[in-house]
């Protein structure tokens, strides 16, 4: 008689793919993420005027362009943390150890952000390349499986390639830094998407990664969230640090509707049950890996906004500057057409109502460049309200919708 002998206690195993939660330490990892935004907020201040008339030329743009920089490297280390976490027992030690090292550089990471492009360069970069290489290599010291250590050496190869530019830019001066760091970003994406290949080692099929549906829906939610979350406090903290007048409270006002429809318009339907499109879907991994991409537009989308009415509260009745109106009529723009994105990848179809409110935000910038900032973030909340509006409408007295993913 023949009896089958347990995995080592010090191994690890793919996990079974059932119904699971989110771990504690998952929790926990998302509060430096907390703290992360608020140092992405701190940047953006940098390279936007405080003052009316002290932006100039493409400034803002530049500016803007590099904080989304750092907002991308940050979202690489959650997601690959999160996606590792869903594949794998997350209560297993050698997990931990990749969620701890994933939070110790994403906090390092946080504390550097405001001047990653002058001095504490190599300390953003070092930190992200800790946590990129740190996570492929203990994955392969601790899988017994060889086909899965196969993968996991393609990874730690194009982590190691991508490496270079992170360090070596975080010793040049500012443009060069931008380029290469971009260019290790965009390295990074390529591969993920066409399945990490290396010469001589081969590729991976995506296609037979199955995405645990529940705790990666979880996971998304809670990010978002945490976005959504960094809005309230800006604005809070934007609000409580001088007199309370009236336009500075019709600003703040305005700024938490904003959340509030924000929050709404995400989990109307779409937001709750992403768990069940996966399950649904026949190319569960396309999906995953599709409302990443979208979460990833949704929430650069909010942080947007929320540095836009932070702008709001400090300068409710100022002429606004360009880079100001971007940022508070952007970021909703931004999120609706992520939004979009995931309604399609739930349901198989766009509500009309996106297009239209997108276009809404669109056609009146150029009145609003001659009117108050306070303009600005009304005819965004309103927009966003009709948003809210046209959904609960449309679900009114009717079955909630099932999932009909296209993938």
């Amino acid at each position: 008689m023949t009896t089958t002998r347990p995995p080592p206690a010090d191994r690890l195993e793919p996990a079974a793919h059932g119904p699971r939660r989110a771990s504690f330490l998952e929790l926990f990892f998302d509060l430096v993420f907390v703290f992360a935004f608020t140092r992405i907020s701190a940047r953006a201040f940098e390279d936007l005027a405080l003052e009316p008339g002290g932006s100039a030329g493409w400034h803002p743009v530049t500016g803007g362009g590099k904080t989304l920089l750092l907002v991308l490297a940050l979202w690489s280390i959650w997601q690959g943390t999160t996606l590792t976490i869903g594949r794998y027992d997350p209560y297993h030690l050698w997990l931990q150890t990749i969620v701890i090292t994933s939070l110790v550089a994403a906090m390092v990471m946080g504390v550097a952000i405001p001047k990653a492009y002058t001095s504490y360069g190599l300390m953003f970069a070092g930190a992200y390349v800790v946590a990129q290489l740190s996570r492929p290599l203990i994955l392969f010291l601790a899988l017994r499986r060889y086909h899965l250590r196969q993968l996991k050496v393609r990874v730690l190869v194009v982590y190691a390639v991508v490496a270079v530019p992170w360090l070596v830019g975080a010793l040049l001066p500012v443009m060069p830094r931008v380029i290469l760091w971009t260019l290790a970003l965009a390295i990074e994406c390529v591969a993920a998407r066409t399945g990490w290949p290396v010469p001589g080692l081969g590729r991976s099929r995506l296609d037979r990664w199955q995405p645990a549906g529940e705790h990666l829906a979880e996971r998304y939610q809670q990010f978002f969230l945490i976005a959504v979350g960094e809005t309230i406090l800006f604005s809070g903290l934007a609000y409580s640090a001088r007199s309370f007048t009236p336009a500075r409270t019709t600003a703040f006002g305005l700024a938490l509707l904003t959340s509030i429809l924000l929050w709404r318009i995400y989990f109307h339907r779409a937001g709750r049950i992403l768990a069940e499109a996966v399950a649904m879907a026949t190319q569960p991994a396309a999906i995953a890996r599709s409302a990443a991409d979208t979460h990833l537009v949704m929430v650069t989308g909010v942080v947007a906004a929320a540095i836009g009415y932070e702008l709001a509260i400090e300068h409710p009745l100022d002429h606004p500057e360009a880079s100001w109106i971007a940022l508070i009529l952007g970021g909703p723009l931004l999120f609706l057409a992520g939004r979009a994105r995931f309604e399609y990848e739930v349901f198989g179809r766009v509500s009309p109502s996106r297009w239209i409110a997108m276009a809404a935000l669109v056609a009146p910038v150029w009145v609003l460049l001659h009117h108050p900032l306070l303009y600005s973030a009304g005819t965004a909340a309103v927009v966003l309200l009709a948003v809210a509006v046209a959904d609960a409408r449309r679900a009114h007295h009717r079955p909630p919708e099932p999932a009909a993913p296209p993938f």
